[in-house]
């Protein structure tokens, strides 16, 4: 309810309602009595002039035609028996179309008017005209011949409206008398009636607010001798009969609740205790979860460490073999040749195929040592990458395929294609130990999963600037890609559909916060059954360059 509602009362609604219908309907009608008793005033005016012009122009006929206006100044003499005519003049006809000319005139003493009337005789015949602010009535008469009823000039007549005036004058003030009498009365009637109605109910609003204050609903609304109220007092008093009940009901409920609050304090304090001591069993146990988390974490790492040193080392016992093998021969044949140096039965031709083989077999061990080295020191700085928790300036091109060759020991034996898209001049400054690791898990997740059920593979693997401080990392396959139900939790812990098959469900975990929280970027992933994956990782990187 707004303020404004509320300030309203009864009483001064009830006052306000009636003088309102009281006073518009007083005031239409007052004014259409005045407005009627003005027109019937004004007609009288009009009628009596319009008689007496057409009595000044038939006794003017004679003298007209016979063209004696001395007659007919002395016959318009005599209308200074009429006090309120003021000026007549009669005008002869001229053929054609002149105006008439004034022929004849009256003027009473001191309205000396004089002719320019000739234009608007003809429309005064029948619309008499009040000039000069109501003060006169001006109106014309035709003057016919009686005998011929030919037109022989016209008569003009100016009648003073004074008495016409203080008529409507009276007339309006007697009205606004009346009407003010009658205001007086029909407020005091209201007033009346105002009391006789609004009476009541105020006594039943007050009834109510002293109960509500006293909270004594066994108290009695009176009736009243208006049916509508009476309705109201049984009402409000069916009201408090039922209120009385609720209370008394209230009263035996909240004396229930307290007896059941009082047994079940103790309940509650017993639950509270038992409450305290579970939960701080299920901190414990979250704590020592987390832990298990994070040491199951750093065990797939380590793992997937292990799974590198061994493939490593199994690549490089072959060119290491190779290079044993090589120098065992050399030596053989050396001995050999010192031997026959000695006894001095060495022939030119064996020295020239002991050079011959010894050139080879050095060409063998320094090949297979060379490539023994390469994939060392790739391994190492992979692993070195994996342990280190620091930002290092690489080449993004140099840091994928020394990823690619350390993964070689177990991928050579496979047919799939990994496609490298870069530019090999980009270079960034960010940590590589993570972007080693998500690689890793990424293409050993195709391998293992996405390639499952197929001989030959494609990995496309393609890295761009999207801006000036934020590198972009896509890694797409063409693998068997991702059921709907285990795409929505990938990137949650222990989520594998190799379960029982040595799959830890944790790959995709460590690449989610590997990109989240050691990058501080973010990753999203596209598939399909049939249609394979797609990858999108968008994280920052610092001096950025390429060569132009």
């Amino acid at each position: 309810m707004t303020d404004k509602a509320v300030k309203l009362s009864i009483k001064s609604l009830f006052l306000w309602v009636v003088m309102s219908i009281a006073t518009f309907s007083l005031a239409v009608l007052t004014t259409l009595t005045v407005y009627t008793q003005i027109k019937t005033y004004r007609h009288e005016l009009e009628s009596n002039a319009l008689i007496l012009a057409k009595l000044v122009a038939r006794s003017s006929a004679t003298y007209l035609y016979d063209e004696t206006p001395e007659r007919i100044e002395f016959a318009l003499n005599n209308l200074t028996a009429a006090e309120h005519v003021l000026n007549a003049h009669v005008y002869k006809a001229k053929s054609g179309a002149a105006e008439p000319e004034i022929f004849a005139s009256y003027n009473k003493e001191g309205q000396l008017l004089l002719g320019g009337k000739e234009s608007q005789l003809a429309s005064m015949v029948m619309n008499p005209v009040l000039a000069d602010n109501g003060r006169y009535l001006e109106l014309s008469a035709k003057v016919f011949d009686t005998e011929t009823n030919i037109q022989l000039g016209w008569v003009y007549l100016r009648v003073s409206s004074e008495n016409f005036n203080q008529l409507v004058g009276k007339s309006i003030w007697l009205n606004l008398a009346v009407a003010l009498a009658l205001l007086l009365i029909s407020f005091y009637s209201a007033l009346r009636m105002q009391r006789f109605v609004t009476g009541p109910v105020e006594g039943i609003a007050n009834f109510l607010q002293r109960t509500s204050r006293q909270r004594d609903y066994s108290a009695r609304a009176n009736g009243s001798t208006i049916k509508e109220l009476d309705i109201l007092a049984d009402a409000v008093n069916v009201m408090l009969f039922r209120m009385q009940e609720y209370m008394q009901k209230q009263r035996q409920a909240e004396e229930q609740h307290r007896k059941l609050n009082a047994s079940l304090e103790d309940m509650v304090s017993q639950r509270t205790t038992a409450l305290k001591d579970a939960n701080q069993e299920l901190i414990q146990t979250l704590e020592k979860l987390h832990q298990f988390q994070r040491q199951i974490v750093q065990n797939e790492k380590m793992a997937s460490l292990g799974d590198m040193v061994a493939g490593v080392a199994h690549e490089v016992n072959t060119p290491i073999g190779l290079g044993v093998t090589a120098s065992t021969m050399m030596l053989d044949r050396l001995a050999v040749i010192h031997k026959d140096f000695e006894n001095k039965t060495l022939k030119a031709s064996a020295m020239k195929r002991f050079l011959d083989e010894s050139n080879e077999n050095l060409n063998i061990i320094y090949r297979n040592l060379n490539r023994a080295a390469e994939l060392i020191s790739s391994f190492k700085q992979v692993a070195v990458d994996q342990t280190s928790e620091s930002s290092r300036s690489f080449c993004v091109v140099q840091l994928v395929n020394e990823i690619l060759l350390s993964l070689q020991p177990r991928l050579k034996k496979l047919k799939h294609n990994i496609n490298v898209d870069c530019d090999p001049t980009l270079s960034v400054e960010t940590k590589a130990g993570p972007i080693n690791q998500i690689l890793i898990n990424l293409i050993m997740n195709s391998v293992i999963h996405g390639f499952e059920t197929m001989d030959e593979g494609t990995i496309d693997i393609r890295a761009e600037m999207v801006s000036s401080n934020k590198l972009k990392l896509v890694y797409t396959d063409n693998g068997k890609g991702i059921s709907p139900e285990i795409r929505k939790r990938i990137f949650d812990p222990f989520v594998t559909t190799k379960r029982g098959q040595g799959g830890s469900g944790l790959g995709m975990h460590l690449v989610y916060n590997l990109v989240t929280q050691a990058l501080n970027g973010s990753i999203s992933i596209t598939s399909e059954e049939g249609n394979g994956v797609e990858f999108v990782i968008i994280f920052p990187v610092v001096n950025a360059k390429t060569s132009e």
